[in-house]
């Protein structure tokens, strides 16, 4: 599935290879060694379901399972030379495309800690509210201090949303995208508005059972 020229993400029919692999959408995060990662994850209590490696017995791509059961990629870094480049826009033109990753859990203070050994995450807290009190989500953040994910507690705006990466793409117009899932055949699972009245996120589920997000681009 592109934009613009530019491969966005992966989409095809289960095969018996893959049949162990979770119905939802998964991120592949790009690490120094990825044999490093997935031993690091079985450490921590999670599990590998994939482990592919070359002829010689180096890691290639493996996908593993959290300690909540959610699943995650982890790949080699790719160099910036074997990335296509982009038809008909710019960098800057994000709709369409994947702009954030976030994961609800119950525990998140622990989740956080298990990202940060196996991918090398650092963390920001990020201040939150509820009818609880006020708690710490958390975003997580690459080697060069930008944020490219988010952990956070099944409380607050947050509750009931299901314990997998969710994957936030971004869209021209909220409402219509919205009316559009449930058109074909999708639910709207989360809806919220900001303060002008207008959709500023939602959380919905394909036909198939997957989850995602969608926010204005």
């Amino acid at each position: 599935m592109n934009n613009m020229g530019m491969p966005i993400i992966g989409l095809g029919e289960r095969s018996p290879e893959h049949a162990d692999l979770p119905l939802q959408w998964m991120p592949h995060i790009q690490v120094v060694d990825v044999g490093a990662s997935a031993g690091r994850a079985l450490a921590r209590g999670g599990r590998e379901l994939i482990h592919q490696k070359d002829d010689r017995g180096d890691s290639q791509w493996a996908v593993l399972l959290d300690p909540n059961g959610a699943a995650f990629g982890v790949i080699p870094i790719v160099p910036s030379q074997a990335i296509p480049p982009i038809s008909g826009g710019s960098s800057s033109d994000v709709v369409g495309r994947i702009s954030w990753l976030d994961l609800t859990v119950s525990d998140a203070s622990a989740t956080r800690d298990f990202y940060q050994e196996v991918l090398g995450w650092s963390v920001q807290d990020v201040e939150m509210e509820d009818a609880g009190g006020t708690y710490s989500d958390y975003a997580m953040c690459a080697s060069d201090g930008s944020a490219v994910a988010g952990v956070c507690y099944a409380r607050g705006v947050n509750q009931g949303l299901s314990p997998v990466w969710m994957i936030c793409l971004s869209v021209g117009d909220l409402a219509q995208s919205l009316a559009r899932v449930q058109e074909n055949g999708g639910e709207v699972v989360e809806a919220r508005k900001g303060s002008d009245g207008e959709f500023a996120y939602a959380a919905v589920r394909d036909p198939v059972g997957a989850c995602l997000a969608l926010v204005p681009g």
